[in-house]
């Protein structure tokens, strides 16, 4: 799982602001930009960081300070995203349907960006790509917790 911005932190945050500004003046968007947009326009909580190109460039998110990082929250949701559009790994449209009709949109989405969030810090702990098979038992555990 590539995560679409590869390693540098800047990189990556800059690709949210510029898909944003490209957005907000009315510029046209590839499918890629277009996912992206779509996350942020559902985060309206980062909105003001990304219309203030320097300080979301530069902010630190200190977790031990209950700090977390935006981009990292909006790149889960985009790679989910990726995921569904690919159906890969097989069998998560129709995990991902099941619990969409449980929990609703948004905290369906929440609990399955927590599952890779998971599958992401195991994979940086073992120094090994992600295990995206460990995703869809991760999902279903998910279909009996509350919406968060």
């Amino acid at each position: 799982m590539n995560m679409l911005y590869g390693s540098r932190r800047e990189t990556y945050r800059q690709l949210f602001v510029d898909y944003w500004q490209r957005f907000r003046a009315g510029q046209p968007l590839d499918a890629m930009a277009q996912r992206v947009v779509d996350v942020i326009r559902v985060h309206p909580e980062y909105h003001a960081l990304l219309e203030n190109p320097d300080l979301a460039l530069e902010a630190d998110f200190p977790p031990e300070l209950g700090q977390s990082n935006p981009f990292a929250h909006m790149s889960l949701h985009v790679a989910l995203l990726e995921l569904l559009a690919t159906g890969q790994p097989p069998g998560i449209v129709h995990a991902y349907e099941r619990l969409r009709a449980q929990q609703g949109e948004m905290a369906a989405q929440h609990l399955v960006v927590d599952c890779l969030g998971e599958l992401i810090w195991q994979a940086q702990r073992a120094g090994r790509e992600p295990e995206l098979d460990a995703l869809l038992p991760c999902m279903q555990a998910a279909e009996g917790r509350k919406k968060s």
